[in-house]
């Protein structure tokens, strides 16, 4: 137990999977627990499905905000831990903390309040309103715990902790199971709180993520969190990790708020479209999670090694991962496409949209082509510190070709729901192969926010 537990020295030479392998458990913890949320709602009620789906994609577009400060946390420590710079780090992990629990309270706020005309505005199906306005209620009004246990995340794998975040989901994974069961089809039932019963069950869950991960910063003696600390108030760090912060998280903000257009289109369609859409996801989510531990890992790499200023060694590492990641990816995508007959049965008996999803899972494959190299050459220029350029690639891909070529060939051209996902394929293989070319001519170097201790 104590060897599990141990920290992992991350340099040139840490071997990928070393970090990556919880990072993927974590991943593939929470993918089933949504997964598992997906499948009891759809024996409870389809519309339910529809409606947390729904409110889950307007969602996240608060939790990226939320990750402002957590990826920069992220860029940051790993920068000055490569450079040496650890007199510096109880000082970043306190604002880290303050500040994402202080907007996150605010944001949580704001969200609620305004949360039936972002219904409005996405189409939601007058049927699904309700539930989703129940769930949002109570999951949306407690986002900011889960802005908290993001930041206290990104700490943790930093500092070489990466199975911490792999046990606090196989913990929420349970108790959100227990908590559904209970609600929708156990002793609770009778309570007839059906999505406000899930909604309690992931707010629960949350929170005691959010402690173990405390706990566990505390006990290992990884920092200090002090408001002391803040005295005088570091706002050089605050503009720094602002300065990180803001475009990567305006590069997630357009995708995700590009994604609740495509999702508008989709919900013009009906209520089969919606939820076709809705179970695909719940599939799809399989075929990244390898490749986005993967990146994830290197990010964290890439960090350590820009800070100490070995550009080379992380230039070449970068190139590694996507050797890897590229063929599990597309293996996994079709794998899915081709099982997705009978893996859609899971969800639903409706052969209508079972022929919905097989035409999204073939689409699916060449989306995945283009995320891999996103995810890889992406996480990797954030890491260096070239993260306006993936904020300015972004953007014009997104909202030129994918907002523009989905509506074309979903709505325009008549190709339905699998139209609109294509124009999320050409979306991101371009923006890909943008972002790897980016690497590969080397542009980042120098951009980093730190220098090394000598």
């Amino acid at each position: 137990m104590k060897q599990a537990n141990a920290a992992i020295e991350i340099d040139e030479k840490t071997p990928l999977l070393m970090i990556a392998g919880p990072m993927f458990m974590e991943l593939l913890l929470n993918i089933l627990l949504h997964n598992v949320d997906t499948m009891m709602l759809s024996h409870y009620s389809e519309n339910a499905v529809g409606a947390v789906g729904n409110a889950n994609q307007t969602m996240f577009l608060i939790i990226i905000l939320f990750n402002i400060i957590a990826t920069a946390t992220s860029v940051v420590v790993a920068q000055y831990l490569g450079a040496g710079k650890k007199e510096e780090m109880n000082q970043i992990y306190t604002l880290a903390m303050v500040v994402n629990l202080g907007v996150g309270i605010l944001l949580s706020a704001g969200f609620v309040a305004f949360s039936p005309l972002m219904l409005k505005l996405t189409r939601v199906p007058q049927e699904m309103v309700g539930d989703c306005l129940t769930y949002i209620a109570i999951v949306g009004g407690c986002l900011f715990l889960q802005a908290c246990y993001n930041v206290m995340l990104q700490i943790l794998r930093c500092n070489g902790y990466t199975k911490v975040g792999m046990y606090v989901s196989i913990i929420i994974n349970i108790i959100n199971i227990l908590g559904n069961y209970l609600f929708l089809y156990g002793p609770l039932k009778f309570l007839n709180l059906g999505v406000a019963g899930v909604a309690i069950s992931t707010v629960v869950s949350r929170v005691i993520a959010l402690i173990v991960a405390l706990v566990f910063f505390f006990h290992k003696k990884i920092g200090k969190l002090s408001l002391r600390l803040l005295f005088p108030f570091p706002y050089r760090m605050l503009v720094q990790m602002f300065q990180i912060g803001l475009p990567s998280a305006g590069e997630n903000l357009s995708y995700d708020f590009a994604q609740v257009i495509l999702l508008s289109f989709i919900n013009s369609m009906g209520n089969e479209a919606v939820n076709a859409r809705t179970y695909c996801q719940s599939i799809i989510s399989f075929a990244i999670i390898f490749t986005n531990a993967c990146a994830m890992a290197t990010q964290i790499i890439t960090g350590h090694l820009v800070g100490a200023e070995k550009e080379e060694e992380a230039y070449k590492r970068v190139f590694k991962t996507l050797r890897l990641t590229l063929p599990v990816s597309i293996g996994v995508a079709l794998v899915n496409w081709l099982l997705s007959p009978l893996t859609l049965r899971l969800f639903t008996e409706n052969q209508n949209v079972i022929q919905l999803g097989f035409s999204i899972m073939l689409v699916d494959v060449f989306i995945e082509i283009g995320r891999c190299l996103n995810l890889t050459f992406v996480n990797s220029l954030k890491a260096a510190g070239d993260y306006m350029y993936t904020l300015i690639v972004g953007l014009i891909s997104m909202w030129g070709i994918g907002v523009v070529v989905s509506y074309l060939l979903g709505i325009g051209l008549g190709f339905g729901v699998a139209g609109v996902f294509a124009g999320t394929a050409a979306d991101e293989i371009i923006r890909g192969l943008v972002t790897m070319r980016r690497w590969y001519q080397k542009k980042w170097v120098g951009k980093a926010i730190v220098k090394k201790t000598t």
